[in-house]
């Protein structure tokens, strides 16, 4: 097994020297060999592993058994060793996901937090030949396409790699009895109540004793000979994106020749600009990508409405795509809904952008006043633009406690004459950001955020903090 490891990773060029590995751990069979694997050849590699282990507090004892079953074995091993606990079922309520996405959410946030505090390069994970298999599966029932059958790529954004990819599970449990590794068994991967287990307990089994044996290495045949062919499509939509298409801020231009380009490199071309606004493409399926092509053959001034606030429009045979929403507030009071996109204040000459971002964009916190961030799943109420009003109170970044808006005035020196001009950015009755100035506790950004709510404020004032 060493062997073919260490050629999965050098094919694939997973590790460069002296790169320090964050190796994900659960405590089962995969996970466990995928440790004493790299264990075994760090020295051959020139690599530092560090384990680290989510305990999801969903199976009571046992949950806490793998967690001192992982510190032990590693202790042994003298592997540095990093342990988080998460509530999955209180965690996935809060954020309104399933308990799979929850869990999934939360392994992978302590991974990029472990990895920047020891200053890791990678992140390693213990996907085997046979979870390959599944998901091909899983996504020819979905009917995808070629990127689909790809399935689990060997190294994914240069950092999370895979060793283990090209390993079955029969050769990953005869390892561990041969090495006298004893991992823990998680009894839930053993009952068919989600997809994925029926197609490991009852499909793949069904397909091997009535068609194919084998069936485990040919699907993972299939992948690497798909991915082939992917490959080569996706560079030339590519450079056929960078030759045809115009990137604009919250809009992107695709013009009419892309469109002569085969159907192939004209779909990837409209995904990639999917993905320029929204930095992925989910919920995006071949409907919408060929209601896009198609529009492009109807006349200038043709729109269609998309998932996620996206609009598409044909400008004499060149397509712009960009988020729908800017409603133009007209009426003149004190309080304005403010709704994802753009809004436009016109008496007050403001426009104020709304959008979210995943937590793996890279945002900077304190480069401008104006642009400010949000934890998306703490906003429970409308989003509202107001002023100030007689006993608003507010809490600071840091505290815990509320203080009086007109105290935090005083205290950042605002004129009294101003104080009723600045704006006040509200989630509900609770202040959120007094504009230009600060922002509150309750709904900032932090280690668990998932999602990021971005608000961007545009006045005439921007220029001057007076307004």
């Amino acid at each position: 097994m060493l062997d073919k490891v260490l050629k999965t990773i050098h094919e694939n060029s997973m590790f460069s020297v002296n790169d320090k590995v964050i190796v994900a751990v659960s405590g089962g069979p995969d996970s466990m060999c995928l440790l004493h694997v790299l264990n075994r050849i760090k020295d051959k590699l020139n690599i530092k592993i560090i384990a680290a282990h989510v305990n999801h507090c969903l199976r009571g004892n046992e949950s806490d058994e793998d967690e001192v079953y992982v510190k032990e074995f590693c202790s042994k091993l003298n592997i540095d060793f990093y342990s988080t606990r998460v509530d999955i079922n209180r965690f996935s309520k809060e954020k309104g996901l399933s308990s799979e996405m929850a869990g999934r959410a939360a392994r992978y946030e302590f991974f990029e937090n472990i990895k920047s505090k020891v200053g890791a390069q990678k992140i390693a994970i213990a996907h085997n030949a046979n979870d390959q298999a599944e998901t091909i599966l899983m996504r020819i029932m979905r009917g995808t396409g070629i990127a689909g059958i790809v399935g689990i790529k060997p190294v994914r954004d240069k950092i999370f790699v895979r060793p283990l990819i090209k390993i079955g599970r029969e050769e990953i449990e005869s390892y561990c009895k041969k090495e006298h590794i004893n991992p823990r068994i998680d009894n839930t991967n053993l009952t068919n109540i989600y997809s994925r287990n029926k197609v490991r307990l009852e499909l793949i089994p069904y397909i091997k004793r009535n068609f194919n044996e084998d069936i485990i290495t040919t699907l993972n045949r299939l992948s690497d000979t798909v991915n082939v062919d992917n490959d080569y499509l996706e560079y030339i939509s590519s450079q056929k994106y960078k030759l045809f298409c115009d990137e604009k801020k919250d809009e992107i231009i695709i013009h009419k020749e892309a469109f002569l380009e085969h159907k192939a490199i004209i779909a990837r071309i409209i995904r990639k600009s999917i993905c320029y606004l929204l930095n992925n493409t989910y919920n995006f399926e071949k409907k919408h990508i060929l209601d896009i092509i198609n529009l492009q053959l109807h006349k200038t001034g043709t729109n269609l409405d998309l998932p996620k606030n996206i609009k598409v429009y044909n400008n004499y045979g060149d397509i712009s795509i960009y988020f729908k929403n800017e409603k133009i507030i007209n009426k003149d009071n004190n309080e304005y809904e403010l709704f994802t996109g753009k809004n436009i204040i016109q008496s007050k000459k403001i426009i104020i952008t709304i959008k979210t971002l995943s937590k793996n964009n890279r945002v900077n916190f304190k480069e401008n006043n104006f642009i400010k961030y949000f934890d998306y799943y703490k906003i429970k109420d409308k989003i509202i633009l107001r002023y100030r009003k007689k006993g608003d109170k507010f809490i600071p970044i840091g505290m815990s406690g509320n203080k009086k808006l007109k105290d935090m005035f005083i205290d950042m020196k605002i004129e009294k004459s101003l104080r009723d001009k600045i704006p006040l950015i509200c989630f509900g009755s609770e202040i959120a950001w007094i504009v230009g100035y600060r922002v509150s506790d309750k709904f900032k950004v932090d280690e668990n955020t998932i999602k990021i709510l971005e608000i961007k404020f545009e006045s005439e004032a921007n220029n001057d903090r007076r307004y």
